[in-house]
């Protein structure tokens, strides 16, 4: 099957419901502790994953995809439950999420597998959201449990 690059997702988020539409596009994404980085003197917080390509679904397909995020205007990051020594530890990105502090300036939360999670206080949301390559076939569609 010939990759599909006429369509790579590009997404650029500026509020709540923006980043709700990442969000779901980053659920289930694979990621190394290695391909993560804060970045103090660019401002920016960014990392590669390899996404789970929810909308393939629809037409039988189970897909991966290499990606990048960032976030710009980050003033900190916090972890928890994140050993950054572990470069190539690999959780399971499941949810970003924004709250406002003091408009227009907040805290995103990108929550993973295993209770780690990371914290960027934020001037204001600014998030990006690009597909860097070509799919390939996933070794198997991501499950949660019913609560």
């Amino acid at each position: 099957m010939a990759p599909d690059l006429k369509n790579p997702l590009k997404l650029l988020a500026l509020d709540s419901d923006d980043l709700a539409v990442v969000s779901a596009h980053l659920q289930d994404a694979a990621v190394k502790v290695a391909d993560m980085a804060y970045l103090p003197k660019e401002k920016r917080f960014a990392m590669l994953l390899d996404r789970f390509d929810w909308s393939a679904i629809a037409e039988g397909k189970v897909l991966r995809r290499r990606a990048g995020v960032h976030f710009e205007r980050v003033e900190s990051a916090h972890t928890r439950g994140l050993d950054l020594k572990q470069g190539q530890a690999a959780l399971t990105l499941l949810a970003v999420e924004f709250a406002e502090r003091n408009a227009p300036s907040g805290v995103i939360s990108l929550y993973f597998s295993s209770g780690a999670a990371i914290q960027l206080e934020v001037e204001c949301l600014e998030a990006a959201l690009s597909d860097l390559g070509p799919e390939w076939p996933a070794e198997e569609r991501p499950a949660h449990a019913e609560d």
